[in-house]
C-alpha cells in the first residue's frame, strides 16, 4: 500500500457504512485522517458502528444532523448507493466539499495497477473472466469493486506485483477524481438507474470516468458495435482497442461465426468455448483483449475458455436433469438482460419470470419470445406477465407462488432437449431480499428434483 499523506490530519465524513463504509473508515484512520462515520442505523442496532468506535472512530448513528457539516469536514466519503439528491450530500457540493466513492481511495493508494470494468450489462462476467485468465497465467490478480470485494480494502492489501481486477459501477465512478485505470473497459451502454442519475446522458457521463483520466500510456476496451459507446470512446486521451462480436474487423478484437481475431489475424477457434450467447462472446472479446495487452499467453486463455461456464445467477448453468438444462439468471432483474439471455439459446424454453412490479413494459422482450414455448410467471407481475406471454402467441402459462413452485410446475411443461430459464425481467424486492437470494433458492429447488 502506498503510504498517502496527504489525508494525514484531513478531517473527513464518511456517509453510510456497509461493507465499503466500514472499508474506507478503517483506510482513512489508518491513514492518520479524523474520521467521523454518519450512518441512519441505531448505534444498539450497529455492529459495524461500534467496531469502529472501538477503534477511535467518531460514530454518529441513528439521525442525520443538520449541522453535521460545520465539523468543519474537508472531504466526504459517501456509499455508493446515497444519491446526489441527499441533503448532506447537496450540502456539502454547495459547500464546495469534495464528494468521493471509496474507489477513488482504492487509486490513490494502490501499488498494483488496476483493470476497471464498466458498463450496463456484462460487468461481472467480463470481470471474472479476466481474472480466472490472469490467476491462469500467474499474473497474481485480485478481483474487487461492485463485485462483492471492497476495493480500498483490496488495494490496502496489494503490492506491485498484483494486478487488481475491479468490476465499476455508475454509482461508484460519480465518486472519482482521479480514479486513472491502466486498463478499462466499457462494455455498452443502454438506459439503466435513471431514478439515481435523472438522465441517460448524465448516467453515461458517469460511466465515461472510467477512462475520463486515462492518456496515451493506458488503454480503453470498447464495444464498437453500440454508436454511443464510440462517441464517448472517441473523447478518451487512452490507447484504444475496440470489440466486435458479429464480424471479423482489421483492428483491435473481433469474432465471425468461426474464429475470434486479433488486430484482423486469427487468434483462436470459438469451437471451445463453453459459454454461450453472442452478448458473452462480447464479454469474452473485452476480457481477451484485457488479458493479451497484459501479456498473457494465448494457451492460458484458452484454458478458461474451455471452462468456464458463466458467473453465479447470470445465465449459469446449473445441471442437466432427465434431459432439461436449468440455467439461473436471476441477476436479469429488467427486460434487456432478459432478452439477452433469451437469445442466447436455440432451444425451446420453458421461461420463469416475473418479479417486482415497476410498471415497465415488456415488449422489449417480444421478438425474443419466439423460442418460448411455455411460461411460469411469480411475483407481483407474475399475472401482467402471463398476459403478455398469451400476447406472443405462448398458449401455455402458469401462475406460480414464487420461484420454488415456479421450478416445479416448469417440469410437466417441458420436454427431453429444453431449457428451463429463470430470467425474471424484474427486481427481487417483492418476495426476495435480492437477487442472489432468489437465484440460490432456484438452484437449490433444481438440485432437490
Amino acid at each position: 500500500m502506498i503510504q498517502y499523506s496527504k489525508l494525514q490530519h484531513k478531517k473527513v465524513l464518511v456517509l453510510g457504512l456497509a461493507k465499503s463504509g466500514v472499508a474506507a473508515a478503517e483506510l482513512l484512520h489508518q491513514l492518520g485522517a479524523f474520521v467521523t462515520v454518519n450512518d441512519s442505523k441505531p448505534f444498539d442496532e450497529n455492529p459495524q458502528a461500534q467496531q469502529l468506535l472501538q477503534k477511535g472512530i467518531t460514530v454518529i448513528c441513528g439521525r442525520h444532523p443538520e449541522d453535521l457539516l460545520d465539523e468543519g469536514f474537508e472531504l466526504i466519503v459517501k456509499n455508493p448507493g446515497i444519491p446526489y439528491t441527499n441533503p448532506i450530500i447537496e450540502d456539502s457540493l454547495k459547500r464546495g466539499l469534495p464528494v468521493i466513492t471509496e474507489v477513488e481511495l482504492a487509486y490513490l493508494i494502490s501499488e498494483a495497477p488496476i483493470i476497471g470494468i464498466t458498463g450496463t450489462n456484462g460487468k461481472t462476467t467480463t470481470t471474472t473472466l479476466i481474472y480466472d485468465m490472469l490467476k491462469t497465467a500467474n499474473q497474481h490478480p485480485l478481483i474487487a469493486g461492485n463485485i462483492g470485494t471492497v476495493a480500498c480494502g483490496v488495494a490496502a492489501e496489494a503490492t506491485a506485483e498484483n494486478v487488481i481486477v475491479t468490476e465499476l459501477s455508475s454509482f461508484q465512478l460519480m465518486g472519482t477524481i482521479e480514479f486513472k485505470p491502466k486498463i478499462a473497459i466499457l462494455t455498452n451502454l443502454y438506459d439503466a438507474h435513471l431514478d439515481y442519475h435523472g438522465t441517460f446522458e448524465q448516467y453515461a457521463e458517469a460511466k465515461f470516468g472510467i477512462t475520463k483520466n486515462q492518456d496515451e500510456t493506458d488503454w480503453l476496451i470498447f464495444n464498437a458495435e453500440q454508436e454511443i459507446v464510440k462517441e464517448y470512446a472517441s473523447r478518451s486521451k487512452a490507447k484504444k482497442v475496440p470489440f466486435n462480436a458479429s464480424e471479423r474487423t482489421e483492428h483491435g478484437i473481433s469474432a465471425d461465426n468461426t474464429t475470434i481475431y486479433w488486430q484482423g489475424e486469427p487468434y483462436l477457434s470459438r469451437v471451445n468455448i463453453a459459454l454461450p450467447g453472442k452478448h458473452n462472446l462480447e464479454n469474452i472479446l473485452a476480457a481477451l483483449a484485457a488479458c493479451i495487452l497484459y501479456g498473457c499467453e494465448k494457451s492460458d486463455l484458452e484454458e478458461v475458455l474451455k471452462t468456464f461456464t458463466g458467473v453465479r445467477h447470470r445465465t449459469q448453468f446449473v445441471r442437466e436433469w432427465n434431459g432439461r438444462k436449468f440455467y439461473n439468471d436471476s441477476k436479469a432483474t429488467n427486460c434487456l438482460a432478459t432478452k439477452v439471455a433469451l437469445e442466447a439459446f436455440n432451444q425451446p424454453i420453458v421461461l420463469l419470470a416475473g418479479g417486482l412490479e415497476r410498471g415497465h413494459s415488456f415488449e422489449e422482450l417480444r421478438e425474443s419470445m419466439k423460442n418460448v414455448k411455455a411460461v411460469v410467471a411469480f411475483g407481483e407481475t407474475g399475472e401482467r406477465f402471463i398476459e403478455f406471454a398469451k400476447s406472443c402467441g405462448i398458449e401455455k402459462t402458469i401462475l406460480a407462488k414464487n420461484v420454488e413452485d415456479a421450478v416445479r410446475l416448469s417440469i410437466p411443461l417441458s420436454e427431453i432437449g429444453d431449457i428451463i430459464l429463470l430470467s425474471p425481467a424484474c427486481a427481487s424486492w417483492d418476495q426476495y431480499k435480492s437477487f442472489e437470494v432468489r437465484g440460490d433458492l432456484f438452484i437449490q429447488e433444481v438440485m432437490n428434483l
